[in-house]
């Protein structure tokens, strides 16, 4: 028993020895919360207060259950296999199997996973003759599971207006299709579980008789229905051990409440409340940046983070002139951080927004650096990407089948697969290419396929004579692209990896200058060809690690880049539109990078950056004025002439940049009819300049300032 506790501080001794009470760990980043769960549950089996089949361990993912049972079987002579230790969806996939009657499922039900639910409500909604561009099929799917994951069906399910009578409508045909073919999604794991517990009384009794302790990790992270589905199971008298960090949860966009274990705290766990602060991670001058910050988020339950491994380095502050002038310094700094010994994969680079990696992949590229994309794709191989090249790809050869195919019904034009077979067959029989083919179909799919290649056509005319960049920009928006990302729950971070392809054609007509044999956008094709190339570091490589910082959570390194620390970017001007809410989620994915860091913390913003293929100024992100001064070392270079780059004062403070009539990013000013903002960005001089501002809760507003009459403050 002495060797199960030795190795724990006097706040984990705490935990992990406490009495058969509900309890909340508020777990800091990096202060050993797996340890303390895994210890607890072996420690109630050492001491004969719970036999295995009495324990519950509920984890997020199914690598954290296997870690845990890993855990357990080093710590306890026991076999943990008949434990019940899994995801919520594993649970309640287990217990759904033990009781396929009882819940109204065939015994060999079948679950579908994203891609399969996204299949069958494309297939419901052609059955139907319901119109997918008035009710896009992934934002349906965002709508159902939204409601299950509130436990809400579609019988219960309240209605505003006719539109959203229409999803509601669409939902019972949904349920009703699942029901009849014996499928269930991962949503309907849950809710189907929580319903049968809550209205088969022995069957509930005979688990919360079963399951003396139950123990939660990753707390902050579960939404209304876990939460719900936890209630009843305890309901008997078993003992809850949450663990969790609310200054951790960033996960609203997936239906997360952050305000669950605030709940708990009141409705089980009153003063057994114990705080894991010492962190074995991190240097200290990291943790002070990490609680400062987070100290400006109101509704936390409140804890600070320490070490005893001393306050090691400052914290790095990087401005960079641009987007590009950023990339080169975070690699060049690698560059010499590996020839001093640290080891690449010890380095990671992060970013809030998915479309901020091309410019960082394309300096890694070209200075031969191996790198790594966790946790995504990199930036020539995600699907919008590989869309709008196709398109790119047709214009230039439209004899090119593949990039015919892939494009040819996306968006969807109504275009079959029998049409597409038919479409083969002939080009087969012709030896031509498809777009030559298919001026020989007849009937529907000759209407159809016609009018793409009709498409292809115009558009050619149209980008004839266009400037590369404006030409890929008239591409994404008329092909259909863009509107198809825009009305996607989550089409956003597509829509700016769009973006960023026009920022590319910008910056490649930049840096190539006088374009080689076959145009610009030849060029252009074979530079991203290339690039997405298979240069991304082997298995077992050293490789620099790029992700978001969504992605990192959970993961840490002996050197950390925050990247793009600018206003609208990150904080993204999306969740700071959602008002204090918004902004407090942003500042705790802040709070997640910081925290990463072992060793050595870099962070860094841009004067300028490419939007649109246009270069726009920046405001330094307000997240670098909450990092004390005295722990940063800013490591600014000399402007290389005083009229050629924008200067910044100190972070936030005084940020001057070319004028437009007067008017400067940073400078306050009020609006007739929108209030208070701030200038976020400018552009053009005398009667076309406007300005971007930022007016809070009225949102981000583009102002030409011949008319706007804007006062400064």
């Amino acid at each position: 028993m002495s060797d199960l506790l030795a190795h724990l501080n006097s706040p984990q001794l705490q935990a992990v020895t406490l009495p058969p009470v509900h309890a909340l760990i508020l777990a800091g980043a990096g202060s050993g919360k797996t340890r303390v769960l895994t210890t607890r549950i072996a420690w109630l089996m050492s001491t004969s207060q719970v036999e295995p089949h009495g324990i519950l361990a509920v984890t997020f993912t199914n690598k954290a259950a296997k870690e845990m049972t890993a855990r357990l079987s080093a710590l306890v002579p026991v076999n943990v296999r008949g434990m019940w230790i899994g995801t919520f969806h594993g649970l309640c996939n287990r217990l759904l199997r033990a009781h396929y009657r009882e819940a109204g499922l065939p015994q060999t039900f079948q679950i579908l996973d994203s891609a399969d639910q996204l299949a069958m409500i494309k297939r419901l909604l052609k059955n139907l003759n319901v119109d997918d561009e008035k009710y896009p099929p992934r934002e349906l799917c965002h709508f159902i599971n939204a409601h299950k994951e509130q436990g809400v069906r579609a019988a219960q399910a309240e209605a505003y207006d006719n539109y959203t009578q229409k999803r509601v409508e669409l939902y019972g045909e949904y349920e009703t299709q699942c029901n009849r073919e014996g499928v269930v999604d991962f949503a309907e794991l849950l809710l189907r579980c929580h319903e049968l517990l809550q209205r088969h009384e022995p069957l509930r009794k005979h688990y919360q008789e079963r399951f003396r302790y139950i123990l939660v990790d990753e707390f902050q992270d579960t939404n209304k229905l876990q939460y719900a589905w936890l209630q009843l199971l305890a309901g008997g008298g078993a003992k809850v051990f949450a663990v969790g960090d609310d200054d951790q949860s960033i996960y609203a966009f997936r239906g997360a409440e952050v305000g669950n274990m605030r709940d708990f705290e009141r409705d089980y766990a009153g003063d057994n409340v114990i705080r894991l602060e010492q962190n074995y991670r991190s240097h200290g001058n990291i943790l002070a940046a990490a609680n400062a910050l987070i100290k400006n988020n109101r509704e936390r339950l409140g804890k600070n983070l320490w070490t005893e491994a001393g306050d090691g380095e400052p914290i790095r502050a990087f401005e960079a002139y641009s987007d590009l002038d950023e990339a080169r310094y975070v690699v060049d700094e690698i560059r010499e951080l590996v020839r001093e010994g640290v080891a690449a994969t010890q380095c990671a680079i992060l970013y809030r927004s998915n479309a901020q990696s091309r410019v960082l992949e394309h300096d890694l590229f070209a200075k031969g650096v191996p790198y790594k994309v966790y946790g995504g794709l990199r930036f020539f191989e995600r699907q919008e990407v590989k869309h709008a090249m196709a398109y790119l790809r047709l214009l230039g050869n439209p004899d090119d089948d593949t990039a015919f195919l892939r494009v040819v019904n996306f968006p969807t034009r109504g275009i079959g697969a029998r049409s597409l077979e038919n479409l083969q067959a002939t080009a087969h029989q012709m030896n031509s290419s498809l777009y030559n083919a298919a001026a020989s179909l007849t009937g529907k799919a000759g209407q159809t396929v016609g009018a793409f290649v009709r498409l292809i056509e115009s558009l050619r005319v149209e980008t004839q004579n266009l400037p590369l960049p404006e030409m890929v920009e008239h591409i994404v928006e008329k092909s259909g692209l863009a509107q198809h990302y825009r009305v996607e729950k989550e089409g956003q971070e597509r829509l700016e990896n769009l973006d960023e392809l026009i920022n590319a054609a910008a910056t490649f007509v930049d840096d190539e200058g006088a374009i080689g044999e076959g145009g610009a956008l030849a060029s252009f094709l074979a530079h991203a060809s290339l690039e997405a190339g298979e240069h991304q570091a082997g298995e077992g490589q050293e490789a620099v690690q790029l992700m978001s910082v969504h992605a990192a959570k959970g993961l840490e390194f002996d050197v950390v880049f925050i990247t793009g620390l600018e206003q609208g970017l990150f904080p993204h001007e999306n969740s700071v539109n959602q008002g204090r809410e918004g902004l407090e989620e942003e500042r705790r994915l802040m709070y997640v990078a910081v925290t990463r860091a072992r060793q050595r913390l870099y962070v860094s913003c841009a004067q300028t950056r490419m939007l649109h293929g246009q270069t726009r100024y920046c405001v330094p992100s307000s997240f670098l004025d909450e990092i004390p001064e005295h722990l940063l070392l800013k490591l600014n270079k000399k402007a290389e002439s005083a009229s050629s780059v924008p200067a910044f004062g100190s972070f936030g403070g005084g940020y001057a940049e070319p004028s437009a009539s007067g008017m400067r990013i940073g400078q306050s000013v009020e609006h007739a009819k929108f209030g208070l903002g701030v200038i976020v960005s400018t552009e053009g001089r005398g009667a076309d300049a406007r300005v971007q501002v930022n007016f809070g809760g009225s949102g981000m507003k583009w102002l030409a300032l011949e008319y706007a009459k804007l006062k400064p403050v």
